[in-house]
């Protein structure tokens, strides 16, 4: 009885890995910027910036890939060494940035646009500063060279404050414009802004998403809700290594079950 009590802990630990959600990290803009003022969101990172992050990974033993790669590979048992890389927006930069740097090191990611945007800019951030969106061609340029494509929806709006109708645009409208635009249905979705609740999470499986990216989830994370980790200009080798860390221990704390 004793060593069915002290081999308990270790089993429901190791199946929490096994189901915990996959370490996926969130980028948005690559560029060049000298003052904090050009970057008032955060989510600018310069190359020189990425390509040290990337080399990071490597050093780690990881590898980056699409979400989608990830995820069937974690179905296969083949998840480790892998962790996601994600872009939202879809800026213009990341194929003339971030794409360069992905293809030297042998990472894929995906790529999460907004085909109701194509070639405008980020409007929706009203502090600026202005960034260019991919265009059609560009984005079909992307999806040739071997990176995910996915839906941000049409036009960045909260999906949590959007009424049915155009929830559903924005899920399904944005799925078949991507469907036109790149010969396939995206798998992945990412959420606006990181706004989700049961009902836009509901609708977005329902949608025929196979799966969604979040934020910060909380209780809805899951394959249509899954929680990344903001990669920013600051992430260096140890910043990089406690938010691995950190990740790790709030999967552990969410799917062990309290033990009685």
């Amino acid at each position: 009885m004793p060593a069915d009590t002290d081999t308990a802990p270790a089993a429901v630990t190791a199946a929490a890995r096994r189901t915990a959600s996959p370490w996926v990290l969130m980028y948005h803009s690559v560029a060049e910027f000298t003052d904090p003022a050009e970057d008032p969101y955060g989510i600018t990172v310069t190359p020189g910036a990425l390509e040290a992050q990337l080399l990071w990974l490597r050093s780690r033993g990881l590898r980056g890939v699409s979400v989608g790669e990830l995820l069937r590979a974690r179905a296969a048992g083949r998840g480790h060494g892998l962790v996601g890389l994600t872009f939202d927006d879809g800026y213009t930069d990341f194929l003339t940035r971030a794409l360069p740097l992905l293809r030297r090191h042998d990472f894929t990611a995906t790529l999460f646009v907004l085909p109701g945007r194509l070639g405008v800019d980020n409007v929706w951030d009203p502090l600026g500063p202005r960034k260019s969106l991919l265009t059609a061609e560009q984005i079909r340029e992307v999806a040739a060279a071997g990176q995910e494509i996915g839906s941000h929806g049409l036009l960045h709006q909260d999906l949590t404050a959007a009424p049915d109708d155009v929830l559903q645009q924005e899920l399904r409208g944005s799925r078949e414009l991507l469907r036109e635009l790149t010969g396939t249905l995206p798998e992945g979705f990412c959420y606006p802004y990181g706004h989700l609740d049961a009902r836009v999470v509901d609708a977005t499986r329902a949608a025929g998403y196979g799966y969604a990216c979040a934020i910060s989830p909380g209780r809805l994370a899951g394959r249509h809700a899954l929680p990344r980790t903001h990669v920013s200009q600051a992430d260096g080798a140890a910043r990089l290594r406690i938010k691995e860390l950190r990740h790790g221990v709030r999967e552990l704390r969410r799917k062990v079950p309290v033990l009685r």
